[in-house]
């Protein structure tokens, strides 16, 4: 398959031409540096180092020298985070050349990299952030089932060989676990596999640390640090409670989402979609979908979900510029709305609610409420940030494509 422009490209692009630094973060293998390498448009001679490859890391002995040396050429650096020591001199680099575009950085490990990268390169930075495949990236070439169940890493999904990409998965999971988590201190990969796996099994199910310590062996302390390494290189996002002032006893412990479907798969043993679709996951693999997406393409919204004490529920709140839209995620290609989903929706009065299934067509069933693709939930959702007021769209066809 040829190579899939990646919606981000143009952002990074920018960031070249205005800012000293470019970081572009994101989990290991989501297509960081071949993402580097189509930069086409940039027009400058380029000098691509991995910090994981000693020849590359020998380079950087005389690391100043070695910069001066590539002046006139744009310096990105793979796993930047690996030697922190860098962002210091970097700093200094920027500061003497005056000049924009000198420095693309990429990292795995989010708050390393902002941490390490903040303190020293305040105001000479700008950050994108990178994620497996989106949707609106492979929908052309690729079906909702295939996605959902290999995933977006580039490797598992481009992948035509169901059994190829189940095994690279497998690999992946323990890569992660063996290798790149010796990277820090107080882990323990096989402590590490069984939350995974716990996490796979409740997936998008609110989290007691105290109870999942207990069943593990570890203090809820404990939990808490694994569960911020997991959210940190990208591999679990944790979705906030809604507290509203409608005075309902609202759930205040926040859920859990393992950030890539195909990873799920994996740990669950699911190498194909007719096993997927027959497991009681497939409804939490289809809002893990929606988030990754959801994060991926709205980047500065906040995302929160709504759950009372008697069961009235929205999956996902997307508040974005004022804005407050609900989001439904239903894997059956006949989405019904329960009772419950209707009081949360009287409760929070949003703009508009998307309920967001596997179909090849959106349509209104009422004022306000919209069954829509998941590729019109993202123009529907762009089409209410854009609105000049919070005034309620009610017609589908303010929405839909």
């Amino acid at each position: 398959m040829k190579y899939l422009r990646r919606l981000i490209t143009s952002e990074v692009e920018d960031g070249l031409k205005h800012s000293p630094v470019t970081a572009v973060t994101g989990p290991r293998q989501c297509g960081k540096s071949t993402l580097t390498r189509h930069l086409l448009t940039y027009d400058r001679p380029f000098l691509y180092l991995d910090l994981e490859k000693p020849s590359d890391l020998r380079k950087l002995e005389e690391p100043e020298w070695f910069f001066i040396s590539q002046k006139e050429k744009l310096i990105c650096i793979d796993e930047v985070q690996r030697k922190p020591d860098l962002f210091p001199l970097i700093r200094s680099m920027v500061d003497e050349w005056g000049e924009n575009g000198h420095f693309l950085i990429l990292g795995t490990a989010s708050r390393d990299l902002l941490r390490q990268s903040s303190e020293s390169l305040a105001g000479r930075i700008t950050y994108k952030q990178l994620t497996p495949f989106l949707w609106e990236e492979v929908k052309d070439h690729l079906s909702y089932e295939h996605y959902l169940t290999a995933g977006g890493f580039p490797r598992s999904l481009l992948q035509k060989i169901p059994e190829v990409s189940y095994q690279w998965r497998e690999d992946f999971i323990a890569t992660f676990l063996e290798r790149d988590l010796l990277q820090w201190r107080g882990f323990s990969p096989q402590t590490m596999r069984r939350l995974w796996l716990m996490l796979a099994h409740n997936n998008g199910q609110t989290v007691n640390l105290s109870t999942i310590g207990g069943s593990l062996g570890i203090s809820h302390t404990t939990v808490r640090n694994y569960l911020d390494l997991l959210q940190d290189t990208f591999m679990v996002h944790i979705l906030p409670p809604f507290i509203s002032n409608t005075g309902k006893r609202v759930v205040k412990t926040p859920k859990v989402y393992i950030s890539d479907t195909g990873i799920i798969t994996a740990l669950l043993g699911l190498s194909d979609f007719n096993q997927v679709v027959g497991h009681p996951v497939v409804g939490s693999l289809w809002e893990s979908l929606v988030i990754s997406n959801l994060k991926g393409i709205f980047p500065r919204a906040d995302l929160s979900f709504y759950r009372t004490s008697n069961g009235t529920e929205i999956d996902i709140l997307l508040q974005h510029s004022g804005k407050t839209i609900a989001i439904e995620c239903k894997s059956s290609v006949a989405p019904v709305l329960s009772r419950g989903s209707y009081s949360a929706i009287e409760d929070i009065a949003p703009m508009h609610t998307f309920v967001v299934a596997p179909l090849s067509q959106s349509y209104q069933i009422k004022p306000g409420i919209t069954v829509v693709t998941l590729s019109d939930l993202f123009k529907g959702i762009e089409k209410c940030i854009n609105q000049p007021d919070n005034s309620m769209f009610d017609q589908f066809e303010a929405v839909g494509s």
